[in-house]
């Protein structure tokens, strides 16, 4: 039995699950992180609310990948008898890890849903989902926790588990629902085709698209006035898919050039453009790429490098935006990620004049070559302070940069991809003060403005 992904492994769920469709009591909680991507599906097909229910396990001190227990938000503990024993692990050290460990939940839950209360489940019917059960210590802990919480009726739901850990938890639920169950059971990864680590920023955006209310942020209800279009803008032959959009009174607009595989779907980028909005910015987020094109880059990763065709697509839209009646006499940016950062660069050289500002999240700009000594526009080259190598590229290209108006700016502790607990929207307001700056007509009452908005180089 393999699924192909966890929205396939989530679909085959809510057949099985089908009986609960449409309920006014039913709540679906997803097990961050894995667990979210298959619990979304299933809140989807059911027309369900969707929330996230935390647990982690508990690590034996300096073996921290053997777990001793587990706990779960709420009260919710379970401990391993035989494995502290045969570890010898002192009532101390328990505390200490159960009290570190619940420090981080509470991190990972302002960090899914900022001051966003969790939903109510007292009295509801409650579908527990994750995207596979191994040893079934941390499921275990979060089903104690949430019988706390007084639910009507409590199901557990799983693509794959133990048939052994099937019968443990059996009789701790109402109802367990798992698609497979076998009796030789290595790692939930192996049942599927696709089974890639799922980060903090794709469980924010299922959490924001889940539909209640309680997950639409103020700064994506559009009550600010926004217009959004989905938009296809066809260039010499290529057709390219797009969403534009417009709050009321923009300040500028940005257009947003990816990398490395992304799309106009990127969470990362979608979330970048969700702060800029807020502040009062038109977006346009676009596929550099065609779907075949595309298809052709996740197998080759050959089309991402292609800076020249990158940066002629970007040129085309940006001269497209031009034209748009609403976006033409707008001020334009590029918030570039990776190889898109490049691409923004060299468009940036042929468009003189016409490209205000540029920002760069971990991005290749030494792949913009010549077009360093000749791009004027203001840029700023973001990276994580723990990406140690795309760092030296960044200073190197900023050597070479002959803008006028240039800053590396590092953000403490993040990754090349920015996962870190509020590290993105670090980046977004970085970028959200940059476009701010230099969008508007005096730059040089406001030269000093942004000195105070960040350490940099």
């Amino acid at each position: 039995m393999i699924f192909k992904d966890r929205v396939d492994a989530g679909h085959q769920l809510a057949i099985r699950l089908s009986a609960y469709a449409n309920r006014d009591d039913l709540v679906v909680l997803g097990i961050p992180r894995g667990g979210v991507s298959v619990a979304f599906e299933v809140a989807q097909d059911l027309n369900a609310p969707l929330d996230i229910f935390l647990s982690r396990k508990l690590g034996v001190p300096g073996h921290e990948e053997l777990a001793f227990g587990a706990i779960a938000a709420g009260d919710g503990r379970y401990l391993d008898k035989q494995v502290i024993a045969a570890a010898g692990i002192s009532e101390q050290q328990i505390e200490r890890v159960t009290r570190d460990v619940k420090d981080t939940l509470q991190q990972r839950a302002l960090l899914y849903r900022g001051n966003r209360p969790s939903l109510d489940v007292s009295g509801k019917t409650v579908i527990l989902v994750d995207d596979g059960i191994a040893t079934g210590a941390s499921v275990y802990a979060a089903i104690s926790a949430l019988r706390q919480m007084k639910p009507a009726k409590l199901v557990l739901a799983v693509p794959v588990a133990p048939a052994s850990t099937c019968a443990w938890l059996r009789p701790e639920v109402d109802q367990l629902i798992c698609v497979h169950a076998p009796e030789e059971f290595y790692a939930v990864g192996q049942f599927y085709e696709s089974f890639p680590q799922v980060e903090d920023i794709e469980v924010q955006d299922l959490l924001q698209r889940a539909g209640p209310a309680a997950y639409k942020s103020s700064r994506s209800d559009q009550s600010w006035n926004e217009s959004r279009s989905d938009i296809t803008i066809d260039l010499d032959n290529v057709r390219l898919e797009g969403t534009l959009s417009i709050p009321k009174t923009p300040k500028g607009i940005v257009l947003f050039a990816h990398g490395s595989g992304s799309s106009r779907h990127s969470p990362r980028n979608r979330q970048v453009a969700q702060v800029l909005q807020a502040e009062g910015f038109a977006t346009l987020l676009f596929d550099l790429l065609t779907n075949e094109e595309e298809s052709v880059d996740q197998q080759t990763a050959g089309f991402r490098f292609d800076i020249e065709l990158l940066a002629k697509r970007l040129v085309g839209v940006t001269q497209w935006i031009t034209r748009h009646p609403a976006t033409q006499n707008l001020p334009i940016g590029y918030f570039g990620a990776s190889t898109g950062a490049a691409a923004s660069l060299v468009a940036a050289a042929r468009l003189p004049g016409l490209v205000t500002a540029i920002v760069s999240r971990g991005g290749r700009p030494d792949l913009a070559g010549e077009a360093l000594g000749i791009v004027r526009a203001a840029v700023l080259l973001i990276v994580g302070g723990r990406d140690d190598m795309v760092i030296a590229l960044n200073r190197q290209a900023h050597d070479r940069l002959q803008s006028p108006n240039k800053r590396v700016v590092i953000v403490p502790g993040a990754t090349h991809l920015f996962e870190e607990p509020g590290a993105l929207e670090q980046v977004a307001h970085l970028a959200a003060d940059w476009f701010s700056l230099y969008f508007v007509s005096d730059r040089a009452s406001q030269g000093s403005s942004f000195v105070k908005m960040s350490r940099s180089r």
